[in-house]
């Protein structure tokens, strides 16, 4: 069942305007594209219904951090981290990401007393039944009766926050060229690499393709990105109207995002290509070395070709539309909806 935001706001109508707001939790490691899932669903859930969101932060010592999740012990938490032997009371909603919450998430329907509904973003891989709702990415091809599967990941993109993330950047942007191209670059994996002389060939053809269009480029890398491929792209690129982020600074990918006329993301990350799609603006995927067969990328990419949002990135910059991808609002309405009927 889905509710709409009718059904919601009829709800809050009947609850009255005192009743309290959802506390909602979320759990991760604290690294920001893995946080970013939890936290961004958690943000789509209020913005449907008064909510107070808080973070917590897992981490185990690294003696313990590559124990399977069955072994470890609340005694092995990191000093600093989320300890839930300090909680005195449970929120409404706890959504959690990543490896290092799953010892957390699987035990919180017992130490909550039922009183919290779990929620794991990405396939948890191990005790699956012990989570409320499972919100999975569709290319994963997880099914159970707990599990919601949408394309691709859980993210923070939304119009209103990439317009007010422009101001704080117009000096840099503003000024530049259209079509004004982002470029958003990921690095080694278990599944891709980007070997220096991969990276020079994608640069190159990226340069062809502004140059031609008379555009300019905006650029960030990921934490994954390798020093050489970096030095690689920044030679070919930097003779391009742009900015090519160096990490200094605040961030400033959502202001790109906002700016951008074209995205083009690397095939390596799911995340990525999910928030590129949120914008509305076309898509291009670059290709990378694959290290194995990228079996679940491919079927993200043609989930993304199919409803219209990306292409192979073919060295030409055509504009087309699509609707922009939703699924990080779709899941939080499927939270709700949950709630709603316990």
């Amino acid at each position: 069942m889905e509710v709409t935001s009718a059904d919601i706001e009829a709800e809050g109508r009947a609850r009255g305007m005192a009743a309290r707001p959802l506390a909602i939790w979320v759990v991760s490691d604290g690294r920001t594209g893995i946080q970013n899932q939890a936290l961004g669903l958690a943000e789509a859930v209020a913005r449907l219904t008064p909510a107070q969101i808080e973070i917590k932060q897992v981490r185990w010592r690294p003696a313990f951090d590559r124990l399977p999740s069955a072994w470890k012990t609340l005694a092995m938490l990191a000093p600093g981290s989320f300890d839930p032997r300090s909680v005195a009371e449970w929120p409404d909603l706890w959504i959690a990401t990543g490896r290092a919450s799953l010892p957390l998430s699987a035990r919180v329907r017992d130490w909550s007393g039922g009183r919290t509904f779990v929620v794991q973003t990405q396939d948890p891989r191990w005790r699956n039944d012990r989570y409320d709702l499972i919100v999975a990415p569709a290319h994963d091809g997880l099914a159970g009766a707990n599990v919601l599967s949408i394309s691709g990941s859980p993210h923070r993109i939304t119009p209103q926050r990439l317009s007010g993330a422009a101001p704080a950047f117009a000096s840099r942007i503003a000024p530049l060229p259209h079509p004004r191209v982002a470029v958003m670059v990921g690095g080694a994996s278990a599944a891709f690499d980007l070997p220096p002389a991969h990276a020079a060939d994608l640069a190159e053809r990226i340069a062809q393709a502004v140059e031609a269009a008379n555009g300019s480029l905006l650029l960030t890398y990921s934490r994954r990105t390798p020093a050489a491929a970096k030095a690689a792209m920044a030679e070919r690129l930097s003779r391009l109207p742009g900015w090519i982020w160096d990490g200094t600074g605040d961030n400033p990918l959502f202001a790109m995002l906002d700016a951008a006329d074209h995205i083009l993301v690397t095939e390596d990350s799911a995340n990525m290509a999910t928030e590129a799609a949120s914008t509305g603006k076309p898509v291009h995927i670059l290709p990378m070395v694959a290290k194995k067969a990228p079996g679940k990328f491919t079927r993200l990419h043609a989930d993304l070709q199919a409803r219209g949002a990306a292409r192979p990135f073919d060295g030409a910059l055509t504009p087309w539309t699509y609707a922009p991808l939703d699924e990080t609002d779709r899941a939080a309405r499927a939270i709700l909806a949950a709630l709603k009927l316990r």
